[in-house]
């Protein structure tokens, strides 16, 4: 399963966000779509607070980095 189109275009937390709950939508079963959703909206909760530009773009990085390992698994 090939990851969402325009993942290089996600420049903060909110579009993050978007773009990884539109990768839950392709996941085959609902039990592991709603797995990454909640992990997905607990990381959120958990990074809230994070004020440093390049630590947000790291986490992006690496979000990004997951849900394609995720998607092709």
């Amino acid at each position: 399963m090939a990851p969402l189109p325009n993942a290089e275009l996600v420049q903060n937390s909110l579009q993050l966000y978007r773009y990884l709950l539109r990768c839950c939508k392709q996941l085959p079963e609902e039990s592991i779509r709603q797995h990454y959703q909640h992990a997905i909206r607990q990381s959120f909760k958990v990074h809230a607070d994070e004020d440093d530009p390049e630590r947000i773009q790291q986490i992006i990085k690496r979000a990004i980095e997951d849900a394609d390992w995720v998607m092709n698994k």
